[in-house]
């Protein structure tokens, strides 16, 4: 079999969700309404957070950053899926596909850092509220949040030069809605050994280190919520972490599911529905927990003139 360099590749062909030719229409508008959805959702809760001086709190600072994060790893991804439902040729560009699996893998990883440190804040907040200020000023706030994206800015760069060094077998189609590093990986002839071992390492390092950060920071939390004696205090200090813990479980529940395993026992079609778990539903879903599940922000959205 002939092989190709993937850096003499001009581009890639998607296949999307070709494969259901009468479900174009209803899949486009069901794509389009919910990126909609969520860059409305999300932006509306990073314009209450600004323009509300009291939610200038460090919980709040974090969940501007997730916020962003949201709108803007969905956006890497569904412009170019809508566009291509009414695109004969779904072609996207050698250049495009690879920055588009970079920041994707940067996006997801960002999310994985910002998410446990959501949680190291909160389990300041509940295990030491008179020292909360204090230990979450705002140098702390501001090198915790760049510290995640300068770490997540990092990692995809071993993995995206990898790729394009990748010999390409035969069809230049990626069975995919995006290009996603398994997709591109299955189609590759070259040996993806060290790739993969290397997105084993840097997966399961970032996501254990990440999600052991949230189960330690819960447990201390867990402790202390036990040993208040009023009921309503234990629902207040229950309810601060609500929102959180249902992202977290959300979003790392997701990703598990569609990526720890070994790209053999893939099939793309069963990724396809999988990665739209946390690339639509998530982001969709993580301003309605967090409008629902707070009540401080709830109390907030009540007052329109707030968020003008």
């Amino acid at each position: 079999m002939k092989e190709e360099n993937l850096s003499s590749v001009e581009g890639f062909l998607i296949v999307g969700f070709s494969d259901l030719p009468q479900l174009q229409v209803p899949l486009f508008t069901a794509f389009c309404i919910i990126y909609l959805m969520t860059l409305a959702g999300n932006l509306l809760i990073m314009a209450t957070i600004y323009s509300n001086s009291h939610l200038h709190t460090p919980m709040y600072f974090f969940l501007t950053n997730l916020s962003f994060l949201d709108i803007s790893y969905t956006s890497v991804v569904f412009p170019q899926m809508l566009a291509h439902f009414f695109q004969k040729g779904r072609y996207i560009s050698l250049t495009n596909c690879l920055l588009q699996a970079y920041f994707f893998m940067m996006m997801v990883s960002t999310e994985y850092l910002i998410l446990s440190v959501m949680a190291y804040d909160r389990y300041v907040a509940i295990c030491n509220p008179l020292h909360y200020m204090a230990l979450m000023n705002n140098a702390v706030c501001i090198r915790l949040a760049a510290g995640s994206w300068v770490v997540s800015f990092m990692v995809p760069i071993s993995h995206t030069v990898l790729v394009s060094e990748l010999s390409f077998c035969g069809s230049h189609t990626i069975n995919h809605f995006f290009c996603d590093l398994t997709a591109l990986l299955k189609m590759s002839c070259s040996n993806t050994h060290i790739i993969e071992t290397l997105t084993y390492i840097f997966g399961a390092t970032l996501l254990m280190m990440s999600f052991l950060l949230i189960i330690i920071s819960y447990v201390y939390i867990t402790k202390s919520i036990l040993k208040i004696k009023s009921r309503g205090g234990r629902n207040k200090a229950f309810h601060t972490c609500a929102s959180h813990l249902t992202v977290v479980i959300l979003f790392y529940g997701s990703l598990v599911s569609t990526y720890v395993r070994p790209t053999s026992t893939y099939s793309m079609k069963e990724n396809k529905i999988l990665s739209l778990s946390y690339i639509a539903v998530t982001p969709l879903c993580n301003p309605i927990i967090y409008t629902l599940k707070n009540t401080e922000f709830k109390s907030v959205l009540r007052r329109p003139r707030n968020v003008l």
